[in-house]
């Protein structure tokens, strides 16, 4: 019995030792070495304190902000422990009651708004986590924004401009806009 315990305990201990201190640790290590903003959440600073992630969504609600996708997440919205999409398929009813309450919502916060809801303004995304909106999210909103701040739609509509990101390598993804970035480059106009 021992002539077989002993090698397996041994082995057991080894594979503990590599898989659960060794390999997470030069992973951790690596990355903050070649990425280090990343490997530190991306978080956004201001006055050297965080006010949040470029990696993760935030709850803005205010008719002077860019709203975001919504957020699937509970107990609250953009919670980063309960990331997950609401499972509802495009014919169910919860999730079509969902989006018309979304849609009534826009259309509240600007009703001289005439065109058309770009999807995801209205859909949350897989993760329920997402901090990116289209840039058609983003021009939808930009007359409302501009009166919520009594400033030029042109000269929001060129903040919007400025921080829609390219798709990776000019060929990955689409374009996108990440809304903490946009709220706080129209906050700095002040």
């Amino acid at each position: 019995m021992t002539t077989f315990l002993r090698p397996l305990l041994a082995i057991f201990g080894a594979l503990t030792v590599v898989t659960g201190l060794v390999y997470p640790l030069a992973v951790t290590g690596a990355a903050q070495a070649i990425f280090p903003a990343q490997a530190h959440g991306s978080l956004v600073l201001r006055d050297g304190k965080p006010v949040g992630s470029t990696l993760i969504g935030q709850n803005f609600t205010a008719p002077e902000n860019f709203w975001g996708r919504p957020s699937a997440t509970g107990p609250m919205p953009y919670n980063a422990a309960a990331s997950s999409g609401s499972n509802q398929g495009p014919l169910n009813p919860a999730l079509i009651d969902a989006v018309k309450g979304r849609i009534a919502a826009l259309h509240a916060a600007d009703p001289s708004n005439t065109a058309l809801v770009p999807t995801d303004l209205v859909t949350a995304s897989s993760s329920g986590l997402d901090p990116h909106i289209s840039p058609a999210a983003a021009n939808y909103q930009v007359a409302r924004v501009a009166r919520a701040r009594k400033l030029p739609a042109a000269q929001v509509q060129a903040l919007v401009a400025q921080h829609t990101q390219a798709p990776l390598w000019g060929i990955l993804g689409e374009p996108q806009v990440n809304v903490l970035q946009l709220n706080l480059a129209l906050a700095a106009l002040r």
